[in-house]
């Protein structure tokens, strides 16, 4: 082979491995049972598929089942903070009920950005039972109209829920009262 041939063949190789990783570690949504890590851990009720533990012969890997599915409802979806100041922190309480007939299991909630902290519960929500999604949103230097989301990882369908908040972010009084400096005369 020349060395044109090879070395497109080692910059396509190399591509394909990048959008390969890249798809791998960009998929929040999906959870993989990776042997060397398995643990067996029994939910009643639950309901799990096997694996494919042959990874280095191209096989399919199959998500784990999550259990029975169940419904979850917000009291709000989007909620805006108006005008707030740079450098703040703005604390948000999302309700949520459980509306369907089995446990609620949040297994994520992940911000847009990192100045958008969501804390989540970890024990399973009753049906019927309520719960809540606290999110503090601190802009930094951020300015102007911000809009945020949250994503919620459970056993629903579908398994994602976004959640929002918005706000239109000024420059604090600080930066505001600061006057100018002249430099010589």
């Amino acid at each position: 082979m020349n060395d044109n041939v090879k070395t497109g063949l080692l910059i396509a190789f190399s591509i394909l491995t990048l959008i390969n990783t890249v798809m791998i570690f960009s998929d929040d949504d999906v959870s993989y049972d990776r042997p060397e890590r398995s643990a067996a851990i029994a939910t009643p009720g639950a309901i799990t598929t096997p694996t494919n533990t042959a990874l280095d012969n191209n096989a399919e890997v199959i998500p784990q089942n999550t259990g029975p599915k169940t419904a979850i409802q917000f009291a709000e979806m989007v909620h805006d903070f108006g005008t707030i100041e740079q450098n703040s922190t703005n604390p948000k309480v999302f309700t949520f009920t459980n509306t369907g007939s089995e446990p609620l299991i949040i297994s994520n909630a992940k911000g847009s950005c990192g100045c958008t902290v969501p804390e989540y519960p970890r024990q399973p929500i009753a049906p019927g039972e309520t719960g809540e999604i606290k999110v503090v949103y601190s802009p930094g230097t951020q300015a102007n109209q911000q809009t945020k989301s949250v994503t919620i990882t459970a056993n629903t369908e579908p398994a994602s829920t976004v959640i929002q908040i918005k706000a239109n972010v000024t420059p604090g009084e600080a930066a505001v009262d600061a006057a100018p400096i002249e430099i010589g005369s």
